[in-house]
């Protein structure tokens, strides 16, 4: 029989551009934190999640076994999971499954990914992961790939550019009230629509900044939760898990639509057992959502993806306010990449401890009022345009 699972405390770092410390040190930070806000040591921890992006970010090889101690995976069953940026909703998976499936009892998963070691920047290695004879000589990077993915999503529908740079004032006004938050500012929308041009329709504050961070998670079975006394008020529990793998050619794919974000929705909302997947009744069945926003547009993309808002709707939910944190379907309350910055593991591991912190009415200042914190979806994309993984908890008072 499947064990039942919650998170019960989460540690975040500071999340920097060009941090003074190591990805090792940044990793053992948010590690600690998160031990000590559960109440408990290393000597109780069974099984340990290491989650990162490829090792040309922190520039080192094999950096699982480089992140091993620091993570508090020293002598203990230690697993490393990347799926690019969908590694931070992905590792709290692992710690589901590994816990779960009745290994382990205890586990901590940590996030890291320090993003400034790359020179001149992230792209240098973002370079390697397209095909080495159809696609690098082109040398395509992620701006211009995600201008050609935004072009074709806005076509599709009519999509205003208003309404996609709206995501980004949101996102980062949100941001503001996040203690981990690189920037704290707010944008107007004539700012975003105006920054600098890099692709078009791509511009500067479309997309999340570079940044330096770590995030921990302590996750444990329902009887170890009982046995060290932990509250219910303090316990998110995990719901449901999703998670799917497109083809890696991604021109062969129409990009208005996100189909591995679908299916992976799907699966995790048919695991807690929501099987009308139709926009009104997942709103209803959700109280919010923290979908992967490296760039504003994607944020909507997701959404839809997750059938929250159908094909082509999110955009106007988004700039009429019905996903502002006081609207009426509240969308990433946490400020998400676009605000609290991008250390990319790190930034969708941030995305899922607000699951948590939402669902436990710890958020402080971004915290949702006027509602029951029941469920929240957090989702991540990774790869190039190609993997989905979505998580779905609910608050520890939900039976």
């Amino acid at each position: 029989m499947t064990k039942k699972v919650g998170m019960v405390s989460v540690g975040l770092t500071q999340f920097q551009r060009r941090a003074k410390e190591t990805g090792k040190e940044l990793a053992y930070y948010s590690a600690k934190m998160a031990l000590d806000e559960a109440g408990i040591t290393r000597k109780d921890v069974d099984g340990v999640i290491i989650g990162s992006a490829p090792d040309a970010f922190d520039g080192v090889h094999q950096k699982h076994e480089y992140l091993t101690d620091g993570s508090g995976g020293f002598n203990l069953p230690t697993m490393r999971g990347y799926v690019g940026g969908g590694t931070g909703v992905f590792s709290p998976i692992q710690g589901w499954y590994s816990i779960a499936s009745g290994v382990n009892d205890v586990v901590l998963v940590t996030t890291e990914e320090k993003m400034s070691s790359v020179q001149p920047s992230s792209q240098a290695a973002f370079l390697t992961i397209f095909d080495n004879m159809i696609e690098r000589p082109l040398g395509p990077n992620l701006v211009w790939i995600f201008a050609l993915e935004m072009r074709r999503y806005m076509e599709k529908h009519g999509i205003p550019k208003e309404h996609i740079a709206s995501v980004s004032v949101k996102n980062k006004g949100n941001a503001i009230d996040h203690p981990s938050a690189m920037l704290g500012k707010k944008w107007t929308l004539d700012e975003v629509l105006n920054s600098e041009l890099l692709a078009d329709p791509v511009r500067l504050l479309d997309i999340s900044p570079v940044a330096d961070g770590a995030v921990s998670f302590v996750m444990m079975s329902e009887e170890k939760i009982k046995e060290f006394g932990i509250s219910k008020d303090d316990v998110a529990w995990v719901d449901g898990v999703g998670w799917n793998v497109d083809t890696t050619m991604w021109t062969n794919r129409d990009l208005y639509y996100p189909k591995y974000v679908e299916k992976a929705a799907k699966q995790a909302y048919n695991m807690a057992g929501m099987k009308d997947h139709s926009p009104e009744a997942l709103r209803k069945w959700l109280t919010f959502a923290e979908p992967y926003d490296p760039f504003n547009y994607k944020e909507l993309h997701h959404l839809e993806g997750l059938q929250l808002f159908g094909k082509g709707k999110a955009p106007k939910a988004a700039f009429e306010g019905v996903t502002a944190r006081d609207g009426d379907f509240p969308v990433t309350p946490s400020g998400g990449l676009l605000g609290v910055g991008n250390p990319i593991a790190a930034a969708a591991g941030m995305k899922s401890a607000e699951l948590y912190l939402q669902l436990t009415g710890k958020a402080g200042k971004r915290q949702i009022d006027g509602r029951d914190m029941e469920r929240g979806v957090a989702q991540a994309w990774g790869d190039l345009m190609q993997v989905g993984t979505v998580l779905v908890m609910k608050g520890g008072r939900i039976e």
